[in-house]
């Protein structure tokens, strides 16, 4: 049994990469679903339903862990056009803690109200939208693709108007269970910023915290950061690999969505193949199939 150990490792960065931000005050909370196998992974297995939704679904912190919560710093191309009004625009780094083999992994999450990135946005998500994100990463587990676990749903009372769904629509918010919620538009952002020092920083908390196996994090930077680009590089293949074997075409493979440590995350407009098509595609945005299925490992290593 994994014992609950807490590591805010994120904390020791400084406010370049992140801002304090508080979670949405919502109406009503229903579980909807929770992830036993995922929280036995941390040791939080045993909370009842009570203190699952005080900790999930009202973001009362977790103990020796963020007191408020972290809405994290990043860039991205999108759809091939860099954006740098992007971030944590309806979720925020909730928690990070260890897992039986020691990683360090984030309770992050989907919905939780706005931030200083939502821009116009509301900061919420559609149940729905919760729902198939379930769908996505035990499909996609089961499969053995490197993803991201959906830890807990839990719906918030809210009706949301959605432009591309009927609506009103339900709401809810989704924490995901993920190694870690560092993109490479977070590295985007700092060098738009020409912050070598934040460049230099993050990536030596990479390599001490997520490649410490294969990186000297102490290492001459000249030296360790092609090779932090190189464990990045494998990582994303091995991933974008994993997609392909699995006829699943995640939809929106933007800068901002790739994991450094290549792991898939960040549902929305995802499919399965019915059948072998390599022009398929997921979103109904798409329209020049930027991010067809037979794009994805182009797209994969373009990031």
């Amino acid at each position: 049994m994994t014992s609950y150990a807490a590591a805010p490792i994120h904390g020791t960065l400084d406010d370049r990469f992140y801002q304090k931000v508080d979670a949405a005050t919502f109406p009503d909370h229903q579980l909807r679903y929770r992830n036993d196998r995922a929280a036995a992974s941390v040791g939080l297995d045993g909370l009842d339903d009570a203190a699952w939704v005080d900790h999930f679904g009202k973001f009362q912190s977790l103990p020796e862990n963020y007191q408020q919560p972290l809405a994290l710093s990043y860039h991205g191309h999108q759809f091939g056009v860099y954006n740098p009004e992007i971030g944590d625009g309806r979720g925020f780094l909730f928690a990070q803690l260890r897992d039986h083999d020691g990683r360090v992994l984030d309770l992050g999450t989907k919905g939780s109200g706005t931030t200083p990135y939502s821009r116009t946005a509301d900061g919420r998500l559609t149940l729905k939208g919760a729902v198939r994100e379930i769908l996505a990463t035990e499909m996609l587990q089961a499969l053995g693709v490197n993803t991201s676990k959906t830890f807990s749903v839990i719906e918030t009372g809210e009706a949301l108007q959605r432009h591309d769904e009927p609506s009103p629509t339900r709401a809810a918010v989704l924490v995901r269970l993920s190694h870690s919620h560092i993109r490479i538009g977070s590295f985007q952002r700092l060098r738009f910023m020409e912050d070598q020092d934040g460049i230099e920083t993050l990536i030596r908390h990479v390599a001490r915290h997520y490649f410490s196996a294969n990186l000297d994090a102490d290492a001459p930077i000249n030296d360790l950061a092609p090779a932090f680009l190189a464990e990045t590089a494998a990582k994303v293949a091995d991933t974008a690999g994993g997609w392909m074997a699995a006829g699943f075409v995640h939809g929106v493979l933007n800068t901002d969505n790739f994991n450094i440590t290549g792991e898939s995350f960040d549902y929305g407009p995802w499919r399965f193949m019915d059948r072998f098509d390599p022009r398929f595609v997921a979103a109904y945005f798409d329209q020049s199939g930027r991010y067809a299925y037979g794009r994805q490992p182009e797209a994969s290593l373009w990031a």
